[in-house]
């Protein structure tokens, strides 16, 4: 039989940070909040990230064991920076914490449990472009004519199949919300996806979606399991939780099944990955999951000038479904920002050509002038306008 260790309490140590000097009100609140499910709605710029560090902190001071403390972060540089930053707060040794992505903390569960579902614990995992060259194998010996018809390369459908796993459908139903121009392939395309999987259980690997989808198979399906890790995990936090997507949210409300300590930090405002499967309901339905759920919002920006600000509080305000705040700046005033509509990319590149020969006309420099963009593709249509213009 197999035996477990649960983490109990250790005891408190003397505390040696000044919180009430370190945070403003709003963040002092957050750091300082009893035990129990807590919601921190963190508008940009209101120092989210010092938040969740100092909670961590706070928890060690107060006692609670290391190991049994699960920090879930956007990029594992984040929560190596957190963790050393707590490290240097409280003089402790903070490397027994469960710091990291939700795939980082599905690797490290599912090396001690991976034949719970038929892999073993030697298991590699398929990066991106590995992933997509095994999609392409299958598609190869699938013996499925892709010649004579539009079909999807393999990069395409395993973005299509990542999507699925993200937001736990189907391949036929994912094609239906995401892809329905392909929806006549839907047959083949969930052939290819069965091989694909088939060819990595054969070789005993698993892709980044996988180690969401086996970590969250053996907490729904293995009640040992489950109630195993959800009284390890003390307490529970979660960065950037606007951004994540329906199997993580699942993932979450079974590791905080017993203890209930889950603090989620986000804001629903800035949620920017949809297309992978992020839904930003699941932190508007967080109160609602939690009906014991202590709400706090973070207001104070300080990062913006107060024009900036004013811009985003007005554009946020039409959003329907939303939680309410009004970010207020410590910064002075500064340059009134400008918005220009436009009725298609190609408008939008014009405008961009031609303010910036306005401004050189001006006497700017030039390597003074920059342009931003969301990603890189978006500056296709400002760099073939500037080409134009010569």
């Amino acid at each position: 039989m197999k035996k477990y260790t649960i983490h109990r309490d250790v005891s408190p140590v003397k505390a040696v940070i000044d919180y009430e000097r370190e945070l403003n009100e709003e963040q002092l609140n957050v750091v300082l909040s009893d035990d129990g499910p807590i919601l921190v709605i963190a508008g940009a710029g209101s120092g989210k990230t010092r938040v969740v560090t100092y909670r961590v902190a706070r928890l060690l001071e107060r006692g609670v064991p290391p190991g049994g403390i699960l920090l879930l972060t956007f990029t594992n540089k984040a929560a190596r920076e957190m963790l050393h930053r707590v490290e240097h707060l409280v003089k402790m040794d903070t490397r027994y914490i469960w710091g990291g992505t939700f795939h980082h903390i599905g690797n490290l569960i599912l090396r001690q449990h991976a034949e719970r579902v038929g892999y073993r614990r030697s298991f590699t995992i398929l990066d991106n472009e590995d992933a997509k060259d095994v999609v392409e194998l299958a598609i190869k010996q699938s013996g499925i004519d892709t010649k004579n018809r539009m079909f999807p390369k393999g990069g395409v459908l395993k973005e299509l199949f990542s999507y699925a796993a993200n937001t736990m459908q189907t391949v036929d139903q994912a094609i239906r919300e995401r892809n329905p121009f392909f929806y006549d392939l839907a047959d083949e395309m969930t052939a290819i996806h069965k091989l694909y999987s088939d060819k990595k259980r054969e070789t005993n690997a698993m892709d980044f979606d996988d180690l969401l989808i086996y970590w969250h198979r053996i907490l729904a399906e293995d009640e040992e399991l489950r109630k195993l890790y959800a009284m390890t995990f003390r307490h529970i936090l979660v960065d950037e939780y606007q951004d994540t997507n329906r199997i993580q949210s699942e993932i979450i409300d079974f590791m905080g099944l017993i203890n209930r300590n889950v603090m989620v930090v986000g804001d629903d405002a800035q949620s920017i990955y949809s297309f992978r499967g992020a839904n930003f309901q699941n932190i508007l339905d967080f109160p609602r999951k939690y009906g014991e759920a202590k709400v706090y919002k973070l207001e104070t920006n300080y990062r913006s000038t107060p024009e900036i600000l004013d811009l985003a509080n007005n554009s946020i305000s039409f959003n329907i479904n939303q939680f309410e705040k009004t970010l207020h700046s410590v910064k002075k005033s500064g340059i009134v920002p400008v918005v220009a509509p436009s009725r298609d990319v190609i408008q939008q590149a014009e405008f961009v050509a031609q303010r910036i020969l306005e401004l050189s006309d001006e006497g700017v420099p030039l390597d003074r002038i920059s342009v931003l963009y969301r990603a890189h593709y978006h500056s296709m249509e400002v760099q073939m306008e500037f080409t134009r213009r010569g």
